[in-house]
């Protein structure tokens, strides 16, 4: 027997569920896409600001190292206690840049590169010091200092 009545076709388009479903996937791919800009612009201005930083940083070392001397070996300053009487300490100090070795003669006690070192003498006459600075590729300086002793 067949019915006389065949159920009505059903149509897609009639399904409720058909769009909300593709209304969903589309909300999704469209606040995706809006996360992932906004992501990828975050990072692009992150990186700006680490290379400005990093720019900044390389212009400080920069002037802190001319400050203390370049890349040129030299001695940057030389003085001592000018005059002293007989028995009493005198104070060399002096600061050198890009030394390997540090000599002062006549002086008994070690000395080494630095960039700021005072050390004591004990002339019995007057004495005039030479300080030496030499560096890695064999070249070296010197300037020279008087204690005079009364």
């Amino acid at each position: 027997m067949i019915p006389d009545n065949p159920p009505p076709a059903r149509s897609i388009f009639r399904n409720p569920f058909l769009y909300s479903s593709g209304a969903i996937l589309l909300l999704a791919l469209y606040v995706g896409w809006i996360l992932y800009s906004r992501h990828q612009s975050n990072r692009a201005y992150n990186q700006r600001v680490r290379e400005a930083q990093m720019k900044k940083q390389q212009e400080a070392d920069q002037v802190a190292l001319e400050q203390l001397g370049g890349s040129e070996l030299s001695i940057q300053m030389l003085y001592a206690t000018p005059r002293i009487l007989r028995g009493e300490t005198a104070q060399i100090c002096f600061a050198v840049a890009n030394a390997k070795s540090v000599t002062l003669e006549p002086q008994s006690n070690a000395v080494w590169p630095s960039h700021n070192l005072c050390v004591d003498v004990k002339p019995n006459k007057t004495t005039t010091y030479t300080l030496t600075a030499a560096g890695a590729d064999g070249k070296s300086v010197s300037q020279q200092v008087t204690v005079q002793v009364r």
